[in-house]
């Protein structure tokens, strides 16, 4: 195991940037503790990972975490992404990079899909504008 590893996650305009070392659990987003992040299902999102990998690996570390950009859920997406990716450098265990891509290859690898960009001619990138012919 390593003393202490960064890590980070992506997804559309969110970046999270995790400082993962040993300690007793504790858990900060942008230095708010986990336990009182607003968003329940974001909440969620972000255990993943810890559920996963397990009690003893849990409660052994303490995770900081810097997000920025982005929605909620993005940012979610992003920190949950930084935190597998940690996980997985600072245990240096091949079992629980599988068992993470087993559940979901998101958490390793990241979704490349981005927003298509406006063109010309319309409101957004798909939208056209109406013609009116009176």
């Amino acid at each position: 195991m390593s003393e202490i590893v960064q890590s980070s996650g992506k997804r559309k305009r969110a970046i999270a940037r995790a400082t993962i070392q040993k300690g007793v659990g504790r858990i900060r987003i942008n230095s708010v503790p986990l336990e009182i992040y607003p968003n329940e299902s974001a909440r969620m999102k972000i255990l993943e990972p810890l559920m996963l990998a397990g009690e003893e690996i849990h409660s052994s570390i303490d995770i900081k975490i810097s997000v920025k950009g982005g929605g909620t859920m993005g940012q979610a997406d992003a920190t949950r992404m930084a935190i597998a990716r940690g996980l997985v450098e600072f245990t240096e265990d091949p079992a629980l990079r599988e068992k993470f891509t087993q559940y979901d290859r998101t958490m390793l690898s990241g979704d490349t899909r981005r927003v298509e960009p406006k063109h010309f001619g319309g409101r957004k990138a798909r939208a056209r504008f109406q013609k009116s012919y009176r």
